[in-house]
């Protein structure tokens, strides 16, 4: 996603929709990740070089966390302890893959580029959340 389209999603004077929208953004990237892990396993697990079982794990992992973020982002006010936990959520998902990379994981070179992409992705994801929450609390004071 570039820099155009984040800018796009976030015109918007409402903080309030600049936060719901990058929650939906979230829960639409982190379901789509999650179909790929449980559709095709198998052939993924072979080009990243990670077990096929660990990418069902976590395609059933991911779905359910991307159907519980959408449900947060269609609130019309979504509750802040809800946001700031999928904010920690996405810098723990972030940090324990890198750490997963480093420490435990032997993927393909595919593999090792994915884990760092995703990571900075939902990284990513983190700080907009954050950032569109802090402009919320701003406007609400």
């Amino acid at each position: 996603m570039s820099a155009t389209s984040l800018a796009a999603l976030a015109r918007t004077s409402d903080p309030q929709t600049v936060l719901r929208r990058f929650l939906a953004l979230d829960a639409v990237v982190t379901g789509a990740n999650a179909l790929a892990y449980l559709a095709v396993s198998g052939p993924l697990g072979r080009l990243l070089g990670v077990d096929s079982m660990l990418l069902l794990a976590l395609g059933g992992f991911l779905a359910v966390y991307a159907g519980a973020v959408a449900l947060l982002a269609s609130r019309a006010r979504p509750a802040e302890f809800p946001v700031r936990a999928v904010i920690e959520a996405n810098l723990a998902w972030a940090v324990l893959s890198l750490l997963a990379l480093a420490l435990w994981l032997s993927p393909t070179t595919a593999g090792s580029v994915w884990t760092v992409l995703q990571a900075l992705v939902v990284a990513g994801f983190a700080a907009l959340q954050h950032f569109a929450l802090k402009a919320r609390q701003g406007s609400s004071d």
